[in-house]
């Protein structure tokens, strides 16, 4: 739990300091955010998106944990390099350097909990398979915003490339992450998790392809109701990830049974 509330001041850290910086471009392409609509002021933005950059690691280091501190300073310094209308910064308008920050931004995390990392198979697939999704997000990203990137100058691998090309290579990475989801759940030990691991990803793989295949890649909202999806995917994920984690780490332990022998003597058996 320690994690969770640095890791919650880092969110809106990320998510403000992008707004605060990308007023103008907004206005076309999301213009119901709280900045560009009036919600909240300039001032009122900054002064959230500062405090939420303190907040995130003042409370790191209060924990006086190592890992939970450069967890968060990492992406702090990723988020700040992306948005951050700067000399050598403003990562965002060059696609590689987008790409790779946002991918390690949303790589970042699960595994900050101030202990020894365990490095076990499991937890190889886990780290590969979300990498994988990250990198997903961080090319789905810009397939909404292609518009103001093209007005405001912002050459995104959509605006390079087309939204088709960016869409089909994203659409592969992560049928290509379910298909091996479900090879390594098929190969598990523990029942549950191999029925879990490969109904859940088949599932979420048809799914997947039912909504690529009725998508219109012109149309801004639904691109950006599919990248939404995607973030869902990516939560119901994680939760089924943490879960295999744990089956996989538990124990068999052989149930023990007392047996009263005398009225002083208890025998366990197991």
């Amino acid at each position: 739990m320690q994690s969770l509330i640095p890791f919650l001041f880092l969110k809106i850290y990320v998510a403000g300091i992008n707004q605060v910086f990308d007023v103008e471009v907004d206005k076309i392409n999301k213009p119901y955010l709280p900045l560009v609509s009036g919600e909240l002021s300039m001032g009122q933005g900054k002064a959230i998106v500062w405090a939420s950059g303190f907040m995130c690691l003042a409370v790191a280091v209060m924990f006086k944990s190592p890992p939970l501190f450069f967890g968060n300073l990492t992406p702090f310094l990723l988020g700040t390099a992306y948005s951050a209308d700067l000399p050598y910064l403003r990562w965002k308008t060059k696609p590689t350097l987008a790409a790779l920050s946002i991918a390690a931004l949303y790589g970042l995390s699960k595994y900050v909990l101030g202990r020894p990392l365990v490095l076990t198979k499991s937890l190889g697939f886990t780290v590969t398979f979300f990498t994988l999704f990250s990198v997903v997000i961080a090319l789905s990203k810009d397939i909404p915003d292609v518009r103001g990137d093209l007005a405001f100058g912002n050459p995104t691998f959509s605006v390079k490339y087309g939204r088709k090309k960016v869409f089909s290579v994203c659409l592969a990475i992560l049928l290509t992450a379910y298909g091996s989801g479900i090879v390594i759940g098929a190969s598990s030990s523990f029942l549950i998790c191999k029925l879990v691991s490969v109904i859940g990803h088949s599932t979420l793989a048809s799914v997947l392809l039912l909504r690529a295949n009725s998508l219109d890649l012109d149309d801004d909202e639904a691109t950006q109701s599919f990248y939404m999806f995607i973030w869902k995917v990516r939560g119901y994920l994680l939760d089924l990830s943490a879960r295999y984690q744990v089956s996989a780490h538990i124990p068999r332990q052989k149930r023990r049974s007392k047996h009263i022998v005398g009225p002083n003597t208890i025998v366990e058996t197991g």
